[in-house]
């Protein structure tokens, strides 16, 4: 079922899903679980909706009666229901950026690996300042400078993410037409595309183009973002926006419907040093 974004935030849905499939797993009920809390069976329900925390003690004991003994496997819940608790450097922007935005990014941090399909803007991670002005200003006239830059502000700390010891590992689809569109002034599109040539350079960012004239093309109907994580007990998460708003699909088959066409998507592409071709390409014939 997909996933408003102004649900609790994806870190609690998280773990709340890891304990509600251990439950499942281990057969027992809502009621089962309660007992091993001796709480009323209300907490477990809003336990699994990520409406409400959870103690280190509680925790330990759920994992008990359902049967988990690996400490490696115990280890990583028990590291999810911390991060869950955990404020990120995003938190200082709460108040000041759209939610949905600002929960995005703190699944984005969280994120080893994303896969990203975008068919009318260069993705956040791979945007120069300049672009990341020209966008706001198209989206928003009105917005007010100290606005702009604290959107700048927040950007810079996302693309940080790349960066860190263990860097995100970027893989990104793009519609050749993005290439193309008139994102502010012909100076600001070209250094926007030099600095994708800079970036398909980078180990853990792969970039490929998908051409105009690709039959695939048909199957772009937004863009969408699949997010896996670090440890084996999160499973992926997609992600798709619209004018309507925000959706995170989390349960495996609407990830993995995103995962398929994904894959076709990667066959379809050039790769990636076609890819580079198609970039250089529209660079020159930038007036």
């Amino acid at each position: 079922m997909p996933i408003s974004s102004n649900n609790p935030t994806i870190r609690q849905r998280r773990l709340g899903r890891t304990l509600r499939d251990l439950r499942i797993a281990a057969g027992l009920k809502h009621s089962d679980a309660a007992r091993v809390l001796a709480c009323a069976e209300s907490k477990m329900t809003r336990l699994e909706n990520a409406q409400s925390g959870i103690r280190l003690v509680d925790l330990r004991l759920l994992l008990d009666a359902y049967g988990v003994t690996d400490p490696e496997k115990r280890a990583e819940i028990e590291k999810v229901s911390r991060e869950a608790r955990q404020k990120g450097w995003w938190t200082r922007y709460t108040n000041l950026v759209d939610s949905a935005y600002a929960a995005y990014v703190a699944v984005e941090w969280d994120a080893s690996e994303i896969y990203n399909v975008e068919t009318h803007l260069i993705p956040g991670l791979l945007q120069t300042p300049d672009y990341t002005k020209a966008v706001i200003r198209l989206q928003d006239p009105e917005s007010p400078p100290e606005h702009m830059e604290i959107q700048l502000k927040v950007c810079e700390e996302r693309r940080k993410v790349l960066q860190r010891a263990k860097p995100l590992q970027l893989w990104v689809i793009l519609s050749e037409s993005i290439l193309y569109h008139r994102v502010g002034s012909p100076q600001v599109v070209k250094d926007q595309l030099q600095f994708l040539l800079e970036a398909s350079q980078e180990t853990n960012i792969e970039l490929q183009i998908l051409p105009r004239d690709n039959p695939m093309n048909a199957c772009l109907f937004g863009p969408f973002v699949i997010m896996s994580f670090p440890t084996a007990i999160e499973s992926p998460v997609a992600y798709t926006e619209s004018t309507a708003g925000t959706v995170y699909y989390e349960e495996e088959s609407d990830t993995e419907r995103y995962k398929t066409l994904f894959r076709r998507l990667n066959v379809a592409a050039s790769d990636v040093e076609r890819s580079r071709t198609l970039i250089n390409k529209a660079l020159e014939e930038m007036v």
